[in-house]
């Protein structure tokens, strides 16, 4: 090696990669814990050392020059080397991984699995702890969150797992209670659980009822979807489920669906995580494990009828 040449500073090149990854200084920033002016001053650094400029500046932002293009390819292949190194040294792979999921997800589909990816990986413990609340991995011990939404979480990987999909559910004795549910409009004959709930508007919507004969009725408010489908098993109202996620409960006849029609609002379960944790190993063989056991659960269950579509999974690797 050429000992006239001297190796840029790490953190230059951790601010020069994650300002290519965002194309913003401001957002590399954010990931970083650095002010846009210290990102700036670190991309000067490599520019100088490089001897013609890595961005062009733009109003709304940064784009890579030709040059910088070239870099950003080997600088991200290289703290992905480093990161990888450092987590064999800590003993990542045989470490704990700390998992934060919400409720329904943890319950109705990840604990009856969990068991199959600790026999695949004897040497990683798993501490799963269940909530709705949202993780900051900044400051929090968790290695990976599963939560539902967009997925439109800044500065966090996000892998799609399951589209939601909906559809009203009830006990079979409920259902008696008014000669049995044949049409959309019987439902309104009975108590509605989470009845200000939108996915109740965009059902009745796609059924042809005017959502305007919800307005006015009594609303309870159960949170988690766990929770609002033991309330219906026990007879209390119609619950909006995800009907997949309580196939047990319809096979056992606890719960009866009265209709296949389906709706979704563009929600979905999503497997998150820092960027910088992306090749930690234990995170990598979590996530390549749970790709695996949706992709299975969608293809069973969309010919079961349980799910209408499969989803679009991101992130195979």
């Amino acid at each position: 090696m050429n000992g006239a040449f001297f190796a840029p500073p790490l953190a230059a090149v951790r601010a020069f990669e994650a300002a290519a990854r965002h194309g913003s200084f401001t957002s590399s920033g954010r990931e970083l814990g650095l002010t846009q002016a210290a990102v700036s001053y670190q991309i000067k650094v490599l520019e100088e050392r490089v001897g013609q400029p890595l961005f062009h500046r733009r109003a709304r932002g940064v784009e890579l020059t030709h040059v910088g293009t070239e870099l950003a390819k080997k600088a991200s292949a290289a703290l992905d080397v480093i990161a990888d190194a450092f987590a064999e040294a800590q003993g990542s792979a045989q470490a704990t991984l700390e998992i934060s999921v919400i409720p329904t997800f943890a319950t109705n589909f990840l604990a009856e699995r969990l068991g199959r990816f600790q026999i695949a990986h004897p040497n990683i413990a798993v501490r799963l702890e269940v909530s709705e609340t949202l993780i900051d991995f900044q400051s929090d011990t968790f290695d990976i969150a599963i939560r539902s939404g967009k997925g439109q979480w800044p500065d966090l990987e996000c892998h799609k797992l399951i589209e939601i999909e909906f559809t009203p559910m009830l006990s079979p004795a409920l259902a008696e209670t008014i000669g049995g549910v044949s049409k959309p409009e019987d439902l309104l004959k009975l108590p509605i659980l989470g009845g200000g709930d939108p996915w109740w508007v965009r059902w009745f919507e796609k059924a042809g009822v005017n959502s305007d004969v919800l307005e006015g009725r009594p609303s309870q408010t159960f949170g988690p979807q766990i929770l609002e489908a033991t309330a219906a098993m026990a007879g209390q109202g119609v619950a909006m489920l995800t009907p997949a996620f309580f196939k047990s409960a319809i096979d056992s006849g606890q719960l009866i669906r009265p209709f296949e029609l389906c709706s979704s609002d563009e929600t979905a379960y999503w497997l998150t995580y820092a960027h910088a944790y992306r090749n930690t190993p234990k995170v990598k063989a979590f996530r390549s494990w749970l790709v695996q056991e949706v992709d299975g659960f969608l293809q069973t269950e969309k010919q079961r009828g349980y799910v209408s579509r499969a989803s679009s999974l991101a992130g195979r690797d």
